[in-house]
């Protein structure tokens, strides 16, 4: 297993799923509401940067590698769906939201590696329509984690808002993905 910066800054993203969660459970006395939740917004934008900076630092440093290719988009799922799953807990998101989300990445996370395994991993390579997803959701869960007014903006309804639109990009994009896989999973489907 290769061990480089970018990969370093990947597991970092993974040590900090449980600290986003471990927050939400420090006693009252130690941290309010409004300390907890601040505090898991810093710990998930913390992470997402860290999912910029190990790709940029990869490709600078010359440091790509297929683990590296794999650890990444594993360590931002596992981020994405336990940021969603507190929000759950935490009243803050509909289950029907973060099934969706949770859903799509699974289901397009095994698409993605049965068309690498028949050599057609091109087919599936990530869209704009993905690209645009992602954004919608990493902007939504800081939003929904913070949960409380900032400079007159209501976070709450502004987060609901942009939760609902990435889980109808997600299916929009799952439906793009599954359309462009379509083709060869009839092919193989017709062989047997």
């Amino acid at each position: 297993m290769p061990f480089n910066l970018p990969i370093l800054l990947t597991w970092l993203r993974i040590v900090a799923i449980p600290l986003l969660i471990a927050v939400f459970y420090l006693p009252a006395d130690w941290a309010g509401s409004h300390e907890r939740d601040l505090a898991a917004t810093i710990i998930f934008v913390a992470a997402a940067f860290t999912d910029w900076a190990d790709g940029y630092l990869a490709r600078k440093l010359d440091q790509t590698s297929a683990f590296g290719a794999f650890l990444d988009p594993v360590a931002d799922k596992l981020m994405v769906a336990a940021a969603l799953i507190v929000l759950v807990q935490l009243g803050r998101i509909d289950a029907i939201v973060a099934s969706i989300i949770i859903g799509r990445e699974i289901t397009i996370s095994a698409l993605r590696e049965w068309m690498a395994k028949i050599g057609a991993a091109k087919s599936v390579a990530v869209s704009m329509i993905g690209k645009i997803k992602t954004a919608a959701q990493m902007l939504a869960i800081p939003i929904l984690l913070y949960y409380e007014p900032l400079f007159d903006v209501d976070m709450r309804e502004l987060g609901n808002w942009l939760i609902w639109v990435a889980a109808l990009l997600t299916l929009w994009s799952m439906g793009y993905y599954l359309r462009m896989a379509w083709p060869e999973i009839a092919r193989r489907t017709a062989e047997k």
